[in-house]
């Protein structure tokens, strides 16, 4: 690209039909999260351009999930409101809405991958990150981020991919879509123990896979200093040595000290400080190419400061990289940092445990 070639845009995907997912009274994951997210958009409307989704073909979906679920999701709709597990309803409109939001991931990630779009983030709903090959968990129909992983490896040629995923719960679904898979790089900060259980730093992949899961639990109580320091410590140098062509951010905010469903502490400040490391690390490694995948977050004001967060760290000419954070001797961050570091000691020896 000469000096001279206009800068590729930075996309937002949104569109009303994803609030017809219609919850149950009560039910933290609803349609005004989408809301919240609409008003931490508001004041950015003139740098972003707006990519309409579609939905998924149930091609795109095969390639992560199996028939049969597929055709359950289908099936159940008819007989909405329903169920499919005690946390992940449907309504009459639910397939239609979750397909939507795989197949806008899809487009998103394949606009980036092809340079039609520098980086961009997709506001979607029903989160994914749960869902599993053969059935839907935690919210979540259909996984979107494994979806359009999986379809710039098919249609895109792009080899190599780093998934990471900050949302405050692990991502069991993503995690097990690609464990025996070294070309995909699954790595997860989150609250543990906690739903749904998984996610602890011995689970690094299985067979050909090991190597491929980086797992950072975290107990309850952290906030910007364990987040930032893990990203700084073992997220970098992870990344770097794997060296992927583009960065999927499966992108919760429940991490967030407001939200109401974890125990953890991050700020405005800190999500800036992640999103910016995130591009550093994107501009380094794969010029630039990094798409964020909107994941949970049940809090509004989480919603609309985490939101803001990563478009001011993501717009700005020149994001400003967090001071380095110390891992003292006796502190959470240390005990965290060399737990993740004695797991993965034969991948990935430069985690820094200084």
């Amino acid at each position: 690209m000469s000096s001279n070639a206009p800068v590729p845009p930075f996309v937002v995907v949104e569109d009303p039909r994803y609030r017809a997912h219609h919850a149950p009274p009560g039910h933290p994951e609803n349609s005004d999260r989408l809301v919240a997210v609409s008003t931490a958009l508001e004041r950015y409307r003139s740098h972003l351009r707006s990519l309409e989704p579609r939905s998924a073909s149930p091609e795109e979906i095969l390639r992560v999930h199996d028939e049969a679920h597929l055709r359950r999701v289908e099936a159940t709709v008819a007989q909405a409101p329903a169920n499919l597990d005690p946390d992940t309803y449907l309504s009459a409109a639910s397939h239609d809405v979750a397909m939507l939001a795989a197949g806008a991931s899809v487009d998103l990630a394949r606009r980036v991958a092809r340079r039609e779009a520098r980086s961009g983030i997709a506001a979607v709903r029903p989160p994914g990150h749960h869902a599993e090959s053969s059935r839907a968990m935690g919210f979540c129909l259909f996984n979107n981020v494994a979806v359009a992983a999986r379809s710039l490896q098919a249609e895109e040629g792009i080899d190599k991919l780093l998934i990471l995923d900050w949302d405050v719960h692990h991502g069991n679904g993503t995690q097990h879509s690609f464990e025996t898979d070294p070309s995909i790089l699954y790595v997860s900060t989150h609250q543990f123990p906690h739903y749904p259980g998984t996610g602890g730093a011995g689970e690094i992949g299985i067979d050909g896979g090991a190597g491929s899961n980086v797992n950072i639990p975290l107990p309850a109580g952290c906030g910007d200093l364990e987040f930032v320091g893990v990203f700084q410590r073992v997220i970098t140098p992870v990344a770097r040595r794997f060296a992927p062509q583009m960065i999927l951010v499966s992108c919760g905010f429940d991490a967030h000290r407001d939200d109401p469903l974890a125990s953890m502490n991050v700020t405005r400040e800190g999500y800036l400080a992640m999103t910016s490391l995130v591009r550093m690390l994107a501009d380094e490694l794969c010029g630039g190419r990094v798409c964020f995948i909107l994941e949970g977050g049940y809090d509004a004001n989480g919603l609309i400061e985490g939101t803001s967060a990563v478009l001011d760290g993501m717009l700005d000419a020149q994001p400003e990289l967090p001071p380095n954070i110390d891992a003292e001797l006796g502190s959470s961050l240390r005990a965290i940092i060399d737990q993740v570091a004695a797991a993965q000691a034969a991948y990935y020896p430069a985690i820094d445990t200084s």
